[in-house]
């Protein structure tokens, strides 16, 4: 019998550990050919590709290692969720049509086809890396939703997972995602945020882990794409008009250091989760932004595995699980 899904506030309790084990043809076919090829093109930098199409509004990899990444924390959040796709009605509920916004690899858009043989699965990104091979509901689109959203039909449920320095104004994806909804729909928003916390003082305020979040912070604000806005979702959605606005709290330890063992276990795959995608989390930012050299970002990111191992460092990624309902009447100051 699995353990109910925990949101907790208060402090984690660490397990013990001794010394020894603290640490761990034709002009339109040759345009459209053309077309084709600048959106399969990837962009190559310091031995990562990243996407082509709207270039540099993401500043995250899109290649093999990242992919395996993006599957990894799929089942990181299915963990937190205690096996769930979402937190929002619609989870569970009959759907029509679903946007999954920064759809990925797909995975979540390729798993909720198949709980929903009913609806029309549309999953959208900037990089065309899914598989061929998907449900006969389930269809992506390669688009910018930072340009004009021009779909002829609205949604039930749009559903944006992690899409943190995604968007240089968080609160229009919102606006658009409401617009684009038919009354009675849903957002749901599932996102971590920076810095790394800690609730007992074993946090160094010196060392990379911390440190880490913080220039993120910086070089995402340089970049004009915040990454620590999912505190903020709540007063987003409610700002654009939904209602029935639900906030969840969750925790992912860096490693396996809580004594709680849900949240052990947890630690274990959110450490998996920071240590295979490090480089690729930094290395966009800091040497875009922060003006540090390629080896620099790759000697950081080396001190900090170092600092992830270490279980006497009570450490945690904030991450938030935010949803909201279109009302089914417009309210008057919308109409």
């Amino acid at each position: 019998m699995s353990a109910p899904t925990q949101e907790l506030h208060e402090a984690l309790a660490a397990d013990t550990f001794d010394d020894s084990d603290s640490t761990l043809s034709g002009t339109d076919s040759e345009s459209l050919e053309s077309l084709r090829s600048s959106v399969l093109r990837f962009q190559e930098e310091n031995g990562r590709t990243y996407h082509a199409m709207s270039s540099g509004k993401y500043n995250f990899p899109n290649d093999a290692s990242e992919s395996d990444r993006l599957d990894l924390q799929h089942n990181l959040w299915l963990l937190t969720l205690q096996g769930e796709l979402g937190l929002s009605p619609k989870i569970k509920e009959p759907a029509k049509r679903v946007m999954d916004v920064g759809t990925g690899t797909g995975i979540w858009a390729i798993e909720y086809a198949d709980l929903h043989p009913e609806a029309q699965i549309v999953g959208v990104d900037l990089s065309p890396i899914q598989p061929s091979l998907v449900p006969p509901n389930c269809v992506f689109e390669i688009d910018d939703l930072e340009k004009e959203w021009t779909w002829s039909e609205p949604f039930d449920f749009i559903f944006c997972r992690v899409m943190t320095g995604s968007f240089a104004d968080m609160e229009k994806f919102v606006q658009n995602a409401y617009d684009n909804l038919e009354p009675g729909g849903y957002l749901e928003m599932q996102d971590l945020t920076y810095p790394i916390a800690c609730d007992d003082g074993t946090l160094p305020p010196d060392c990379e882990v911390l440190r880490s979040g913080l220039l993120s912070i910086e070089a995402s604000a340089k970049a004009g794409r915040a990454i620590n806005l999912a505190p903020k979702y709540k007063t987003f959605l409610e700002k654009a008009g939904f209602v029935d606005v639900v906030e969840k709290r969750f925790r992912w330890p860096i490693n396996e250091w809580p004594k709680d063992k849900h949240y052990k276990e947890l630690g274990k795959w959110s450490y998996a989760n920071i240590n295979n995608g490090l480089e690729g989390l930094l290395l966009g930012l800091f040497t875009r932004f922060l003006g540090w050299s390629a080896d620099e970002v790759r000697v950081f990111c080396s001190a900090m595995r170092k600092q992830l191992r270490d279980r006497s460092i009570h450490a945690y990624i904030p991450v938030y699980v935010v949803y909201g309902r279109k009302p089914l009447e417009e309210p008057a100051s919308k109409a």
